[in-house]
């Protein structure tokens, strides 16, 4: 068992996080994250609870004993409070609480708690809370470092020792775009694989010649759909009807693009409309409608193509420029969300960096290196793709260096990496 990787470290230190404080918040304005309660540890049976001592109490006065567990915490923790706020404090503790009689309740020491903790900065003149929280903080940047060092050390080995690739026989996979291009070639390769592949294109004609040469080729699975991957209603009906003729899709590989080419100034509003409908609102659609079956199934993969225009900036292809970043930005937010869900569902999350394919989408490429920078044909490309996917790899670019080149200039100053890109003279021509 990986400790890292399954958080028994996290699960060690939750009882100091249950109750974490942070000092003088109040001055920020920002509130401490909630935590939830941690409850006493106690055994539960039919006959009752069995505290901390071994006694065994009946369950209505088991209540009475996880009560007073917490308020033995609590008294450590709250500061000595003169003045007219502890009267009021102890006025208010004498009050009925349910209707059951004197006495502070659970929830009215949590509330002084909190109340000792943002008002005014007073948290600082008690030395036992002061201790507590430097005690954390302390305690979760070591930790912090521990992971970071181990994190860093296995992403370098997995660069020379990538993780295996898994049998993908068993699973349906959707992809968008299948009719031509990029699109037809994932699909014939998946298909190779003795995957199930459900081809979606708006071109019904194009598509079904991809279902065919599917199903022609040692008698693959493959079905075809005709969609219009920018019509929300569309995309959801289309994909009940793959649930219910198919089956669950287990991997999406979003792969619908379109991208003109020429200055922004030359791009007409219904140009930029479709470029953002197509490379960016097509893909929420179809993770809203897919993912929930993914969760349900506690098994699922997203893929989508971004681009290196997704990473750089290039002339004429400033939407096109802007849909790839907020690709990029979508997966990286969605994996977060994820990751961030108590149930920590098995959902994985794969963007794609091509360079330049030679699908027809580049119409007018020029380079200076054509060797090192050459047109990436479609069957690498998609082989590249499939094999990100099977691994696991959370991002891959393609050709694979261009991601670490990328991540070395980024932490260089702007004008270094303008001036390698001069260096290289890489990009398109205007179309028009």
């Amino acid at each position: 068992m990986n400790i890292l990787e399954d958080d028994n470290i996290d699960n060690a230190i939750s009882v100091f996080r249950s109750d974490r404080q942070f000092i003088d918040n109040n001055s920020s304005g920002i509130p401490p994250r909630p935590t939830p309660a941690r409850q006493p540890t106690t055994t539960e049976s039919a006959a009752g609870v069995v505290d901390r001592s071994g006694q065994r109490h009946s369950p209505i006065t088991s209540g009475l004993v996880a009560r007073r567990w917490q308020n033995a915490k609590l008294d450590i923790l709250a500061p000595r409070r003169t003045g007219s706020r502890s009267r009021a404090a102890r006025d208010d503790s004498k009050k009925p609480t349910n209707g059951r009689g004197g006495g502070r309740s659970l929830g009215s020491r949590q509330n002084l708690m909190l109340s000792a903790v943002d008002a005014e900065g007073e948290t600082s003149n008690n030395p036992a809370v002061i201790a507590y929280n430097a005690v954390l903080i302390l305690f979760d940047v070591l930790v912090f470092l521990v992971k970071s060092v181990y994190i860093t050390v296995k992403a370098i080995v997995e660069m020379a020792m990538l993780p295996p690739a898994r049998d993908v026989s068993g699973d349906i996979v959707l992809i968008t775009g299948a009719g031509h291009g990029m699109g037809k070639n994932l699909a014939l390769q998946y298909a190779a694989l003795g995957t199930t592949v459900v081809c979606v294109d708006v071109n019904e004609k194009t598509n079904s010649e991809t279902v065919a040469a599917i199903k022609s080729a040692k008698g693959g699975k493959a079905f075809g759909f005709t969609c219009d991957v920018t019509n929300r209603q569309q995309v959801m009906d289309t994909c009940k009807k793959i649930k219910e003729q198919v089956g669950v899709v287990s991997i999406l590989i979003n792969n619908a693009g379109i991208m003109p080419t020429h200055s922004l100034l030359q791009q007409t509003e219904t140009e930029i409309r479709k470029t953002f409908d197509i490379n960016v609102l097509a893909h929420f659609w179809f993770i809203q409608s897919l993912l929930p079956d993914m969760l349900k199934q506690n098994r699922g993969h997203i893929v989508v193509l971004s681009s290196i225009a997704g990473m750089i900036g290039f002339k004429y292809l400033v939407p096109y420029c802007g849909t790839k970043f907020a690709v990029r930005g979508i997966m990286e937010a969605l994996s977060e969300e994820l990751r961030a869900d108590p149930t920590k569902p098995n959902i994985k999350f794969t963007t794609i960096y091509p360079y330049m394919v030679d699908t027809g989408l580049c119409k007018r490429p020029y380079t200076r290196f054509p060797s090192l920078l050459k047109m990436v044909k479609p069957d690498d490309a998609a082989a590249a793709i499939i094999d990100a996917q099977r691994r696991g790899l959370t991002e891959a670019s393609i050709p694979k260096y261009l991601l670490y080149l990328n991540t070395w200039f980024r932490n260089l100053p702007l004008r270094v990496g303008q001036e390698f890109g001069d260096l290289l003279d890489t990009g398109l021509q205007s179309d028009l």
